[in-house]
């Protein structure tokens, strides 16, 4: 009998109001409806509200609980899964939500982008992958420098592009001794030029204040303005020689030398992997030894390839170099006999034909520098 009456208590609709009245309450068959929901499956309260003055109250007592912050009204845990509420319980519910729109309360932030974390995992196994193989390429090419500095590693060598290497390096100590002198001779002639030009000056000076020898400083005033003169001309083709040596060895020369650096990382690399290579090709013939092996294959071809490119780059920039560098060097040292010559000769016409010849312009003293518009 208790069994019977538990069953029909659990099947029971039970009314609710704010005062146990349910005689003031209008009709409503959606709240029924979702009173037998309720009864059967429990609550759920992300999509409830809280009512004042009952279930049925006007939109006015209705308080959305998003919105309570700080409030000492602590919600039960739902019994069950959550129910969707009906048609009119949903109308209800969107009318607390258009007010909290209309009075300034913004909806919260939007999380995180589905998949970021996957992002971020990819990014931080890419970046260790690569640390992973720039450890592997340094610990070979270390061990193989090593052998290669005790004599216990075999070392692929070029003959003929080595003995370029070498010469094209020692060419490049010399002519940056020929541009050290160049520019120490440049400096001399500049302290030359105004000590000629201050005493040119003092001498006329004195012929104006001596009358007695007012010929004489006079004499020596033009001597020393005529020497400044063939002076600053002189300096002026000093300083084209200094500037197309600079050209040749710090730019020229340097590029090249850069590709040579790079051929010679890439064939430490490749020595490197082909010795590894040789050593996994004497190891026992197991399944993994195998993938080992063709891994080490590749990555064997791989820099023999970029080996042989570099290697093809430095012999083709050694033979422009070559070139180059007999071109610039025949003009420069001409210009410079030609104009040490007529300096020290006081040819002043043929120094200055000399100029003329290899198209130096001097920059006159005092003069502005022209604008944008005459350059071009």
């Amino acid at each position: 009998m208790s069994d019977g009456i538990l069953s029909k208590a659990a099947t029971m609709e039970i009314p609710i109001s704010s005062n146990g009245d349910t005689s003031s309450l209008p009709e409503d068959d959606g709240l029924e409806q979702d009173l037998q929901q309720v009864m059967v499956s429990g609550p759920n309260l992300n999509e409830t509200s809280i009512v004042s003055g009952g279930y049925g109250g006007t939109a006015e007592g209705i308080i959305p609980t998003g919105t309570i912050k700080g409030s000492l009204v602590h919600p039960h845990p739902p019994r069950g899964p959550p129910v969707p509420p009906s048609a009119p319980a949903a109308r209800r519910m969107a009318r607390p939500a258009a007010a909290a729109a209309g009075s300034g309360l913004h909806p919260p932030p939007p999380g995180p982008p589905p998949g970021g974390e996957e992002v971020v995992r990819g990014i931080a196994v890419e970046k260790f992958d690569i640390v992973k193989k720039w450890g592997i390429n340094t610990y070979k090419c270390t061990k193989q420098l090593l052998s290669e500095r005790f004599g216990r590693g075999s070392r692929t060598v070029d003959l003929e592009l080595e003995t370029q290497i070498e010469l094209l390096r020692e060419t490049k100590r010399k002519y940056e001794s020929v541009l050290q002198l160049a520019r120490a001779l440049t400096a001399h002639l500049y302290s030359l030029v105004q000590t000629q030009h201050a005493l040119g000056d003092a001498f006329a000076d004195l012929s104006q204040k001596s009358p007695e020898l007012q010929e004489e400083f006079g004499y020596n005033a033009e001597t020393q303005k005529l020497l400044c003169k063939n002076g600053e001309t002189l300096l002026g083709a000093v300083n084209f020689f200094v500037s197309s040596i600079n050209t040749l060895v710090n730019k020229t020369m340097e590029d090249t030398l850069m590709t040579v650096k790079q051929y010679e990382t890439a064939r430490l690399e490749y020595d490197a992997y082909r010795t590894d290579l040789e050593e996994l090709s004497m190891g026992p013939r197991d399944a993994g030894a195998v993938s080992r092996l063709d891994a080490a294959q590749s990555q064997f071809q791989s820099h023999k390839d970029k080996y042989e490119k570099l290697r093809a780059d430095v012999a083709i920039k050694l033979k422009f170099l070559e070139e180059n560098k007999i071109k610039v060097m025949h003009k420069q040292l001409l210009l410079f006999h030609n104009a040490i010559s007529a300096y020290f000769a006081g040819n002043q016409q043929q120094l200055e034909q000399t100029l003329k010849q290899f198209n130096i312009k001097l920059k006159t003293p005092g003069a502005e520098k022209p604008s944008w518009l005459e350059e071009q």
